[in-house]
């Protein structure tokens, strides 16, 4: 019997046991949002979502759709456990950042939760799809990150837990133990997406945008921290950094450079809450060399306000998801 029926608020309705097409609306949302935060990618979560209703519909008709969201709940769970197992596999060309996902009005993808969340769960659903929590995660095995989002996220018990994963308590103990102690510099300084941060985030990355338009290397300067980083992901296929680069002169000029090439095409640019954080949306109107027709620009702030990690998103997969400006 499994245990983690209270993992789902449960709506029985005869459409809801008697339609798979209306299960999928109901339920869709809420597991991709598990298998995105899962694998860190929301091409892989289309994937795990569209795989477990698929295995639903092959248990054929005599299957009770009563029952279904649970049994969802944790093929969704394995699959993505499997995917990022798979992902980590593959080569890939440069750094690997996460797939943004558009949040509009700050709101972040939606998850399945226990109906009685643990009380000592850490993270709220807004901050688990932050990109700085995001990458957090990547330092952590894929079990081990299954079981810090359903512990610490979701809210469930262990005993859920270890029925969603076929684990045992015991071994969900140590992994979510295992898994905290990994997180620690990421809690000494959490990312909570709030109005106030969004407004600074805001503001910085205006200001950073103003400048590289008027070329200004000064100005851009002011606006780093000494020992910023940036990190460009284009998988390979256009222009960008092979390894993180790392202080102010340097990104700096990096970043003017680029934006000069760019105004040779010309571009149209957008600020848009992207997880939870503002981020610019940068399209060129024609191609320049291997520019990326489409770019993500995001950034992070120190306690002083300066602008300390730049992220560029590059690769075309990536940006699928996101509206044309």
């Amino acid at each position: 019997m499994v245990s983690s029926e209270s993992f789902l608020a449960q709506d029985r309705s005869a459409d809801r046991t008697q339609d798979p097409e209306a299960l999928f609306r109901s339920e869709r949302r809420r597991l991709w949002g598990l298998a995105y935060r899962l694998t860190g990618s929301s091409a892989d979560a289309d994937d795990v979502v569209q795989e477990a209703f698929v295995r639903l519909l092959a248990r054929g008709p005599g299957a009770p759709l009563t029952a279904a969201a649970p049994w969802l709940a944790r093929v969704t769970a394995n699959l993505g456990i499997d995917a990022l197992r798979r992902r980590r596999r593959r080569a890939y060309a440069g750094p690997w950042l996460p797939s943004p996902v558009e949040t509009p009005d700050a709101q972040p993808p939606d998850l399945l939760q226990s109906q009685d969340p643990d009380p000592e769960a850490r993270y709220g659903l807004a901050e688990s799809a932050t990109y700085a929590f995001l990458l957090a995660l990547e330092a952590l095995s894929p079990r081990q990150r299954a079981v810090l989002l359903l512990r610490d996220v979701v809210g469930s018990s262990a005993r859920e837990t270890a029925d969603l994963l076929g684990a045992s308590e015991e071994n969900v103990r140590v992994l979510h133990l295992r898994a905290r102690r990994a997180l620690e510099a990421y809690d000494r300084a959490r990312c909570l997406p709030t109005a106030e941060l969004r407004e600074r985030h805001a503001a910085a990355l205006r200001r950073f945008l103003d400048c590289l338009l008027a070329q200004d290397l000064r100005g851009l300067e002011a606006l780093l921290a000494e020992s910023v980083r940036t990190t460009t992901d284009a998988a390979g296929e256009y222009t960008a950094l092979a390894t993180p680069l790392v202080g102010r002169a340097r990104v700096a000029r990096l970043y003017l450079m680029a934006a000069l090439h760019r105004q040779e095409g010309g571009t149209t640019t957008e600020i848009r809450l992207v997880n939870g954080l503002p981020a610019a949306l940068v399209r060129l109107h024609r191609p320049v060399r291997r520019q990326a027709p489409r770019s993500l620009l995001r950034c992070e702030l120190d306690g002083d306000g300066r602008i300390h990690l730049i992220h560029a998103v590059l690769a075309p997969q990536k940006l699928a998801g996101l509206r044309l400006v």
